[in-house]
């Protein structure tokens, strides 16, 4: 394990349609490293559930309850309203290699 944690800020950020093929929606996250870039998908299944699917209808609502709870969340932290209002909040992001496997506003340093 390489663990390395770096300091960013949000470049990009919207709510929608992402994650895997598309099929999610959810909150997307891009952030600045300066060096390099990484993102992160936080959602659940948006497609129409299937009678062999190994997920519940009651499972995809908490799941989505939970994505929109943690954006509340977020929003709270930097006293915003919008997803926009993340753009350029500053980040410490931890890698492991190239991958991303945590993220943290650095609330102290937040006006």
């Amino acid at each position: 394990m390489n663990e390395q944690k770096k300091l960013g800020r949000i470049s990009d950020v919207r709510f929608g349609i992402g994650g895997y093929q598309n099929a999610m929606i959810g909150l997307t996250l891009q952030f600045d490293l300066k060096d390099t870039s990484v993102g992160t998908f936080d959602g659940y299944w948006v497609i129409e559930r299937s009678e062999h699917a190994k997920w519940t209808e009651d499972e995809r609502l908490l799941a989505l309850g939970k994505v929109c709870m943690n954006l509340s969340e977020l929003l709270s932290l930097i006293g915003g309203s919008s997803v926009d209002d993340l753009i350029d909040k500053p980040v410490e992001v931890t890698l492991d290699g190239n991958r991303l496997t945590s993220w943290r506003l650095l609330t102290e340093v937040l006006p």
